[in-house]
């Protein structure tokens, strides 16, 4: 039975879609194919739990990706390298398995009102199948280094329940520094950065 969640990039109608190559993973902007995927691990509890924002009917997720999601992408992507610290700015990739072609996750690259300036955040979702594999580390460092290497942000944000361990454990290991907690929504959260020259001090970029 083929994979409903399937995705062939090797499709002519994606030949100019933005890509960054990771060592098991591709990060490609969404498209509409993508919608049954997304919406799938929408679903999952956890998700639910970690990224409410997220939770939508399937028509809602068509009219965000449709008339938000992919042209915000276009828009980012326009502006670079000199991003505008502007809300709407965001970069919204799916996270593709080469293995499968299929879409696993996402990650996201957008501004976070909570978080003092600069404020440009990185986040990300993988599909509970696909987890403690590895993935959501590669998807952080190849957006990191992408937004670092080709765009003005010197610095980047990330942050995660103090219970999501696993969420916690990418960041870190991504080079992310602990700043404190911060309380979004009546919620406790670990709130982290990453700086240009730190990641590149580290050598995480080679990571």
């Amino acid at each position: 039975m083929p994979n409903r969640n399937a995705t062939n990039l090797n499709n002519s109608n994606l030949k100019n879609v933005f890509t960054i190559e990771c060592m098991d993973i591709v990060l490609r902007e969404f498209q509409m194919e993508d919608l049954d995927a997304i919406y799938s691990i929408t679903l999952q509890s956890k998700i639910k739990e970690f990224l409410p924002d997220w939770i939508a009917t399937k028509e809602q997720r068509r009219e965000w990706l449709t008339k938000y999601e992919i042209k915000e992408n276009k828009e980012f992507l326009e502006a670079v390298p000199n991003i505008p610290n502007i809300k709407g700015h965001a970069l919204r990739l799916g996270i593709i398995l080469k293995e499968t072609n299929e879409l696993i996750g996402w990650i996201t690259s957008g501004l976070k009102d909570e978080l003092p300036p600069p404020n440009r955040e990185i986040g990300y979702a993988i599909s509970k199948d696909y987890t403690c594999k590895g993935y959501a580390t590669q998807a952080v460092q190849g957006l990191a280094k992408y937004l670092f290497e080709n765009t003005n942000t010197d610095v980047l944000n990330a942050t995660a329940l103090t219970y999501n361990i696993p969420s916690n454990r990418v960041i870190q290991k991504c080079g992310f520094r602990l700043m404190g907690t911060i309380e979004i929504d009546d919620q406790e959260f670990y709130y982290y950065k990453l700086n240009k020259g730190e990641w590149e001090n580290k050598g995480i970029r080679n990571l």
